[in-house]
């Protein structure tokens, strides 16, 4: 027997398809919102970083239950990152991490990705290590972080950008 489709049918599928589309409205409005808040903190250099996971270039992935990130403002950047990996020379003061200092001197450049989202290199001046900072931030908020160095291996952290309050 052949399934013949009825007018019924047709209504029925129709009626379905026209009380859904609210909900699909719904949710791609809240993507263009998401976005363009992204964007406004992104080039009003006013977001925090919070990382989630981090990768060092050697070893296993680690998530991180603690409160990590990375404050970006105008004037300043505030690192607060954890560092696992492999260091080529003895730091000065070994009770204070790599990854946690204050600049106020720092080349700061933003990219957009050819496919939504930015590429940012930050480049601190005031400080002898690290060297870069790259962020690549995704239109939905999502965001890594890869920290080169001169004395260390790289590390990578994935983790979402948010307002700064």
């Amino acid at each position: 027997m052949k399934n013949v489709i009825t007018c019924s049918r047709i209504y029925r599928l129709a009626i379905i398809a026209f009380a859904f589309l609210p909900f699909t409205a719904m949710a791609q409005n809240k993507k263009e919102d998401k976005k363009a808040e992204i964007k406004n903190i992104v080039e009003a250099r006013n977001f925090v970083f919070k990382a989630q996971t981090a990768l060092p270039s050697s070893g296993n992935a680690r998530q991180l239950t603690y409160d990590f990130d990375l404050t970006v403002s105008k004037d300043t950047i505030i690192s607060d990152l954890p560092y696992f990996g492999r260091a080529y020379t003895a730091p000065l003061n070994p009770s204070v991490g790599p990854l946690n200092f204050t600049s106020t001197d720092f080349h700061y450049k933003v990219t957009d990705r050819k496919k939504g989202g930015w590429v940012i290199n930050i480049t601190p001046k005031d400080q002898q290590d690290p060297k870069q900072f790259t962020l690549n931030i995704f239109d939905n908020g999502s965001a890594s972080v890869v920290v080169t160095s001169y004395n260390r291996q790289p590390i990578s952290f994935n983790g979402y950008v948010t307002a700064k309050k």
